[in-house]
């Protein structure tokens, strides 16, 4: 075993195939497929495994992949460490969830880079179980997971079972994001019952995740079943253009920078009654040392969430 072959497991595990893994390191699939078998057999265990979804890791593997990254993270940091040029790249990898106040502090942090040295930043929106198995499989460095507050046990558990660390970015209560065409956009001491009673078109991350329990369930819990009226998304900006020009949607999300609402026309309320906390919390390896870079993003998305969270929201 050498630090190739644990490049070779880590890209097949990134991409979930032998053929793309293979073009991206370029070599030929039967010599990647030969040293992955030769990998798993130095080490006497499976490390993947095929299904209908792609190539994925058994347990064994996930926990083999989990030391590859970390290995390989090191040799970075070693490189980096005795490598002059390697020091002048502002390198941020990060998957966080759908929230415009993330973006937002993203585009505060890229507005403040040097533009005279290189950047490399990997910036990807998705749901909390991708950004933990991006860092424990995909070579990412940082993640932010969201989650309903009553689901936190079985986020914590999880976490520790992963070999992650946790830090608190935000709790807070979810607001409603309207048109301003909206009907409902004006009303005083806004409630659940009134968006039911106007017939409305919920909008919502199609892809919600909580450790153990199955996708039918925690959507039970993202969508109200008073609610017949449902739009799946995946990603941020369709929600938004879907809320700016069908006035009878909205969606459920954390409060918003004003900047974003006032580009796409929409209002943000407080909803009277509803009391369904929930919580972003920031993850990484244990042995996971932050950047300057890392920082510098840390803070900024504290000072956009302090400055967000603290307006008043009819």
């Amino acid at each position: 075993m050498n630090l190739l072959h644990l490049k070779y497991a880590v890209e097949v595990a990134r991409t979930r195939s032998i053929t793309m893994a293979a073009e991206n390191l370029y070599m030929g699939q039967p010599r990647l497929s030969r040293a992955i078998k030769e990998l798993e057999d130095s080490l006497g265990i499976t490390i993947f495994k095929r299904t209908a979804k792609g190539i994925v890791p058994t347990p064994e593997g996930e926990i083999f992949l989990s030391h590859a990254n970390r290995i390989l993270d090191e040799v970075r940091e070693v490189e980096t460490i005795y490598n002059p040029s390697a020091k002048e790249i502002q390198r941020m990898n990060i998957s966080i969830p759908r929230a415009g106040y993330l973006a937002h502090a993203l585009k505060q942090l890229v507005g403040e880079l040097d533009l005279t040295k290189q950047i490399e930043i990997n910036y990807r929106e998705t749901n909390s179980l991708k950004a933990i198995n991006n860092i424990l499989q995909n070579n990412y460095n940082l993640g932010i997971i969201r989650y309903a507050k009553e689901y936190e046990p079985y986020f914590e558990r999880f976490l520790s079972e992963k070999g992650l660390r946790s830090e608190d970015i935000w709790e807070f209560d979810p607001i409603v994001l309207l048109s301003e065409n909206h009907m409902l956009a004006n009303k005083e001491d806004l409630t659940f019952t009134d968006l039911v009673d106007c017939d409305c078109v919920q909008l919502g991350h199609g892809d919600p995740y909580v450790p153990s329990l199955p996708l039918a369930e925690v959507r039970k819990g993202e969508f109200d079943e008073a609610i017949d009226k449902h739009i799946y998304i995946y990603e941020r900006a369709s929600g938004y253009e879907l809320l700016s020009t069908i006035p009878a949607t909205f969606l459920l999300t954390s409060p918003m920078p004003e900047i974003i609402l006032k580009r796409y026309g929409l209002v943000q309320r407080r909803l009277k009654g509803y009391n369904r906390p929930y919580k972003d919390l920031l993850i990484r390896r244990e042995n996971y040392k932050f950047t300057e870079l890392d920082l510098d993003f840390i803070r900024e998305i504290k000072r956009v969430r302090d400055k967000v969270g603290n307006r008043i929201i009819r």
